[in-house]
C-alpha cells in the first residue's frame, strides 16, 4: 500500500514505518493519539506489549497489531501488571528490523524500543512514567497489597527507574502533549521536547445550543483522576451527575455516590457525544498531562469546571470556556457548581476554542515535523 502522505516517498525508496504503543488494554487519550498516527501512517504495523480486543477501542480490531511475547503468557489477561518486571525486556525484544522510521506512543515502556541502526525514532511521550516519578509514593501506598509487598516494591521500582531513565535517551526526537509534560520530561529525563497538542476529533461532536439537565464527568476511573471529589461534592449537593467510564475506582465511587449520581460504564463514541451535548457542564477535577475529555466537552459547546493545574491551564479559559478552581477539594468544586451560571457561556465561542486542538491540526503539525526530520536524514 502506498503511503497516505507524500513525504514518506523518499528518493531512496519507500520509508518503512512502524508504530509502537505501550499496551492496548484500555481506551484513553493515549489511544486517541495512536489512532491519529495510524491515519497518518495507514500501512504501518503497531507493536505493543498487550492487545485485548474487548477492552481496547473497536477501531484497533481492523489494524495490524503485533503484541509482544507477554501476550502468550497464561493467566495474565486482565492482570497485565503481574508481568511488570518483564515489560522492559519484552519491549526491547520487539523486532523492528527493516523499519526506517519508528514512532512510539509512550506513557511508560514504548520509548525503550531498540531500533535498527540508521533508523529514526520519534517518541510522542505523553508523560514520564507516572508510577516511577511524579506519582511514585501514591502508587505504592494505594496498592491493595500486603505490607510485605509494599516494603519490597520500592527497591524493585528503584531498579526499574534506572532502566526508565536510560530508555528515555533512546528516541532521537521527543514530542509531548503539553507544557506541563514538557517540564516534567526536562526534570526527570533531562531532555527537550516539542509540544504538539494531542488530537481531539472535534468534528464528531455536535454543538449544543444551551445548557442541559445534568452535570457530566468521566474517563478512566483511576485514583489520580480524583473522581472521588466530584462524586462526593454532588452527593452533598444532591444534584444530578452522570459518570461514564470504567476502572478500578468504580466500586469505591459507588459507595460514596448520592441518589442522583448515575454510573454509565463504558459508552460508545456516539453515546459520549450525546452526553456532552445535553450536559450543563463537564467536571474535570484532576491534574492531567493534557485532558482530552475536557476539550471534547468544549467541542460540544459545553463549559468545563476544572482544577487549574496541569493541562487545564492550556485548555480551559477561565470565564470564557469554563471555570477554573484553585483548590483540589470537593468543597471548592461544590462551591463552583453552586455558583455556576451555564447560560453565561457562549457555546459557539467554546466550540471555536476547542477547534484549536483538533485532529486536523495534530495531523498537520506532526506530519510537518516528520517531513522536516526525514529531509535532514
Amino acid at each position: 500500500m502506498q503511503p497516505a502522505i507524500p513525504f514518506l516517498q523518499q528518493p531512496r525508496g519507500l520509508v518503512r514505518v512502524a508504530l509502537v504503543h505501550d499496551y492496548l488494554v484500555q481506551d484513553g487519550g493515549a489511544e486517541r493519539v495512536l489512532m491519529a498516527l495510524q491515519e497518518i501512517f495507514p500501512s504501518a504495523p503497531t507493536f505493543t506489549l498487550f492487545f485485548d480486543q474487548e477492552r481496547a477501542h473497536p477501531s484497533f480490531q481492523t489494524k495490524d497489531i503485533r503484541p509482544s511475547t507477554l501476550q502468550k503468557w497464561p493467566f495474565t489477561r486482565g492482570h497485565e501488571e503481574w508481568t511488570l518486571p518483564f515489560m522492559p525486556m519484552a519491549i526491547e525484544q520487539l523486532d523492528l528490523t527493516g523499519f526506517d522510521l519508528v514512532i512510539s506512543s509512550s506513557s511508560s515502556f514504548a520509548k525503550g524500543v531498540i531500533v535498527a541502526p540508521g533508523a529514526l525514532h520519534v517518541c510522542y511521550l505523553h508523560t514520564p512514567t507516572r508510577f516511577l516519578w511524579q506519582d511514585r509514593m501514591s502508587y505504592v501506598n494505594d496498592l491493595p497489597q500486603p505490607r510485605i509487598v509494599k516494603n519490597v516494591l520500592p527497591h524493585f521500582l528503584h531498579r526499574l527507574r534506572m532502566w526508565d531513565r536510560l530508555a528515555a535517551e533512546r528516541p532521537d526526537v521527543v514530542v509531548t502533549n503539553s507544557e506541563t509534560s514538557r517540564r516534567r520530561i526536562e526534570r526527570y529525563y533531562g531532555r527537550d521536547a516539542e509540544v504538539i497538542h494531542p488530537p481531539v476529533d472535534v468534528a464528531t461532536f455536535q454543538r449544543a445550543d444551551g445548557p442541559g439537565s445534568y452535570w457530566l464527568t468521566g474517563g478512566r476511573l483511576v485514583g489520580y483522576k480524583r473522581f472521588d471529589l466530584t462524586v462526593r461534592a454532588f452527593a452533598k449537593l444532591n444534584l444530578p451527575l452522570k459518570v461514564f467510564g470504567t476502572g478500578p475506582e468504580l466500586a469505591r465511587l459507588k459507595t460514596m455516590a448520592g441518589a442522583k449520581t448515575e454510573f454509565l460504564g463504558r459508552v460508545t463514541d456516539d453515546e459520549k457525544a450525546r452526553l456532552y451535548k445535553h450536559a450543563i457542564g463537564f467536571i474535570h477535577p484532576q491534574v492531567e498531562d493534557f485532558g482530552i475529555t475536557a476539550v471534547e466537552a468544549m467541542a460540544a459547546g459545553r463549559p468545563v469546571v476544572a482544577f487549574g493545574e496541569g493541562g487545564a491551564r492550556e485548555t480551559v479559559r477561565d470565564g470564557v470556556t469554563g471555570r477554573v478552581i484553585e483548590a483540589q477539594t470537593w468543597e471548592d468544586l461544590g462551591d463552583a457548581v453552586i455558583r455556576f451560571d451555564a447560560s453565561a457561556y457562549d457555546p459557539i465561542a467554546i466550540h471555536a476554542h476547542a477547534e484549536t486542538f483538533s485532529k486536523t491540526r495534530f495531523i498537520e503539525k506532526f506530519g510537518a515535523l516528520i517531513e522536516s526530520l526525514l529531509a535532514k536524514k
